[in-house]
């Protein structure tokens, strides 16, 4: 991915390819882009935040600190242990970019993210990770996320934006669904029904 390759886990071509055209994208622009996946979450009240990874592949081209290389357990798939990446992931705004098939067309579901540092070390997570919070909040973005048939693979970029992507989305007849600060859940249902109506009639 550091190369530009695109690149998604257990077969997800449609990550895959928004990862490369998206690297693509992002030559000359300040920051990274990178395969992500939700990995786990903190809950404290008020202060809920997403911890991003994968076990293996997550680009360095979002490291904050430089990459170490350890070989841990992989716990799975009784193999050798491999080699790792590990390194904490930058600060800054940021997009998720989901791509699903919704049966005849394709939406594209943009989540606006802020990144952030860890807020401890985690010794024993033996991957690279980067953390961040969903806008509006995690609960409103995973509501919305969720009514929007949103995957758990998505594309990470901090050199990117919705703004960006929603000019992507209409060059390319994709639909777009965008999730941020001006998110209202009711609204967000007319829409993806508006939007479904809509296609439907394009046919």
């Amino acid at each position: 991915m550091a190369d530009g390759y695109g690149f998604a886990a257990e077969g997800d071509w449609k990550t895959a390819a928004m990862t490369g055209i998206m690297k693509s994208m992002s030559v000359g622009r300040k920051g990274g882009t990178a395969f992500m996946e939700d990995y786990t979450y903190h809950l404290p009240e008020n202060g809920e935040m997403v911890l991003g990874a994968h076990m293996l592949e997550v680009c360095p081209s979002i490291a904050s600190t430089k990459p170490e290389i350890k070989v841990c357990p992989l716990g799975i798939g009784g193999k050798e242990p491999p080699a790792r990446l590990i390194f904490d992931g930058s600060e800054g705004e940021a997009v998720c970019i989901s791509l699903v098939d919704m049966g005849g067309r394709t939406r594209m579901i943009a989540q606006d993210v802020v990144c952030h540092t860890p807020l401890r070390k985690m010794p024993n997570l033996p991957v690279a990770s980067v953390m961040w919070k969903p806008l509006p909040d995690l609960q409103t973005a995973a509501k919305a996320w969720i009514l929007a048939g949103g995957a758990h693979h998505t594309v990470l970029s901090i050199a990117l934006n919705a703004g960006i992507m929603s000019d992507f989305a209409e060059i390319t007849g994709t639909e777009f669904i965008h999730i941020g600060n001006g998110t209202d859940i009711e609204a967000l249902k007319k829409e993806l029904k508006w939007n479904d109506l809509y296609y439907k009639l394009m046919k």
